[in-house]
């Protein structure tokens, strides 16, 4: 039996609609000052956090992925049926198996597509994104779906301080299809981990390592644990280096792009990496103040952000960076192409 192959094409891959979603429920700061010893002050001084949406009991970060999912699609004007491979970015997933995209395959009724989720943290859209990529660019699927969700409320510890004040929950979602006559599309990436950064920022139980006991549930295990110190330093750094490396090598800089949309983990860090890249504040996309750090919903809710504002056109040069536990860390250039 003899194999009759395609001819190799090249394929370029495009974020052809995006959708977002945040549950309703607020936490404001003012609502910390009531739990921890926080103000309002220390946060925005800080962090640049006002306020973040919170799930209600029983919302899981499936529930959060299909409405940011059904929003994509409205946006394309396609059905759910259509889609070929559904990847879920996220650290909180429904269940440790099966893997969030099976639930979200199901529940959105997308019948014809295959899935899997990816954990890297705040890095896990653009890594999901670039994995979606790499799948349209093979000449094997024409439609991917990019979710990143988190419920990061899930493994909060609203006693600690140094974490409660950061996270929030929400999801983001975008669609990769082939470009079509001269677009551009996903232009090039880079990305990096560091794994001496684990001790930094994690969650130490549930694991194979220390798996659920009413010991690592008594030790507060289950929670995220930050050296907010070690992360910001390292984040500050790395956010500006891969920047600059994807850039340099692209022969462009900050100058020539149209929008920066990074991960919303802290304003400080997002305005140190902007300011090295020699880029004008109103092209750096800010939400942070309204939703807090929701780990790998963060840039994809940026980009509804700057749909909305009117910040996003065909054929603007845009640049997408984060940094995550791990540590992870990731740069995509990029043209927008809706």
């Amino acid at each position: 039996m003899s194999l009759t192959l395609k001819p190799q094409t090249r394929v370029r891959a495009k974020i052809s609609s995006v959708g977002a979603y945040v549950p309703p429920r607020l936490l404001t700061n003012e609502d910390l000052e009531r739990m921890v010893a926080t103000s309002d002050q220390w946060i925005q001084e800080r962090t640049g956090i006002r306020e973040r949406h919170i799930v209600d009991k029983g919302v899981a970060t499936s529930d959060l992925a299909i409405e940011a999912a059904r929003k994509c699609l409205k946006r394309r004007g396609i059905g759910a049926e259509e889609l070929e491979v559904i990847i879920v970015a996220t650290v909180t997933p429904d269940m440790m198996f099966p893997a969030t995209a099976c639930l979200v395959q199901d529940k959105l009724g997308a019948k014809g597509a295959w899935g899997f989720d990816l954990s890297a943290a705040c890095s896990g859209f653009p890594y999901a994104l670039q994995v979606g990529a790499k799948l349209i660019e093979s000449g094997m699927h024409t439609k991917v779906m990019v979710i990143g969700a988190d419920v990061m409320s899930s493994i909060i510890d609203y006693t600690d301080r140094a974490t409660c004040v950061i996270f929030g929950d929400g999801a983001g979602a975008v669609l990769l299809e082939p470009c079509a006559g001269h677009e551009i599309g996903l232009v090039d990436y880079v990305h990096e981990i560091d794994g001496s950064g684990a001790v930094s920022l994690n969650m130490p139980g549930g694991g194979s390592l220390h798996p659920a006991s009413c010991e690592t549930v008594s030790a507060k295990m289950h929670y995220v644990h930050q050296d907010g110190g070690a992360v910001y330093k390292f984040a500050v750094r790395k956010m500006a280096e891969v920047s600059e490396l994807v850039l340099t090598r692209n022969g462009v800089t900050g100058k020539d792009l149209k929008c920066f949309i990074p991960h919303q983990a802290n304003k400080r860090i997002i305005l140190s990496t902007a300011e090295r890249l020699g880029m004008a504040e109103e092209c750096v996309v800010i939400n942070i103040d309204r939703y807090g750090n929701t780990t790998a919903a963060t840039i994809p809710l940026a980009m509804q952000t700057a749909l909305d504002d009117g910040r996003l056109k065909k054929g603007d040069l845009v640049l997408l960076a984060s940094v995550g536990a791990g540590f992870t860390v990731g740069a995509t250039l990029l043209q927008w192409e809706f």
